[in-house]
């Protein structure tokens, strides 16, 4: 497939709910509209071309540009593209979902996480929590800094109700991935969400729901998933 097929069957596939939805939960132009699931008929051409992949990420558009994250190698992004890529990136889904993802799969994870986590742009600190988030739910615990985690959770209880809109949602979903990935750090993470409350992000013009920290985390234990590890977080 070359650029302009996948952009036309990206065109033919969006509809304009779907892009009705995505504007109102923050998306920008350009865009189709294209379902997730829609997206992913898509993956297995895309990714036997690297080149491409990346071309669609760097088009701009935000379907194509999810389409990226679920094609790209991400043993071979650069901490450099991944810095462009997370200040390319327009809106939550790929400033929290897209990106961390690529990043915490590949070698560079931790460091652009802390780098990212100390931005002033509020997108790419979202990315920086979304990113560690991401980390902690494919590494062994016994490969991650503990000490290093458990400074963030002091982080997170002390500032986040200070702290600009998504990276107030990343930063309660980061205590959630802790409480709920890391079985060493799983009391210390629910105490931290009793701390921070009910977490207030203003999602606009949509349905969405912040979850309770604490909540979350106890019905995890409650189902015996703590410490239960994913095999990937691109999705």
């Amino acid at each position: 497939m070359t650029y302009e097929d996948v952009m036309r069957q990206l065109e033919e596939m969006g509809t304009a709910q779907t892009k009705k939805t995505f504007l109102n939960h923050g998306a920008r132009e350009p865009l189709f509209g294209v379902k997730i699931g829609d997206l992913k008929k898509l993956v297995k051409a895309v990714k036997q071309d690297q080149a491409l992949a990346s071309a669609l990420y760097e088009s701009g558009n935000s379907d194509a540009m999810y389409l990226a994250g679920l094609t790209v190698d991400p043993a071979a992004l650069s901490k450099e593209r991944l810095r462009a890529w997370a200040a390319k990136a327009n809106w939550y889904l790929l400033a929290e979902t897209t990106v961390p993802g690529l990043a915490a799969e590949g070698p560079h994870g931790r460091e652009l996480a802390l780098e990212w986590i100390a931005s002033p742009d509020e997108l790419v600190a979202a990315c920086g929590w979304s990113t560690y988030a991401n980390l902690v739910s494919i590494k062994p615990d016994e490969v991650l800094d503990l000490a290093e985690l458990r400074g963030l959770l002091g982080q997170v209880r002390e500032t986040v109700h200070a702290e600009r809109n998504r990276v107030r949602y990343a930063m309660n979903a980061f205590v959630i991935a802790v409480g709920g990935y890391v079985s060493a750090l799983h009391e210390e993470a629910a105490a931290v969400a009793e701390a921070i409350g009910k977490v207030r992000v203003d999602v606009g013009n949509t349905a969405c729901k912040v979850p309770v920290a604490a909540d979350y985390i106890a019905k995890l234990a409650g189902m015996d998933r703590v410490g239960r590890k994913r095999k990937t977080c691109i999705c």
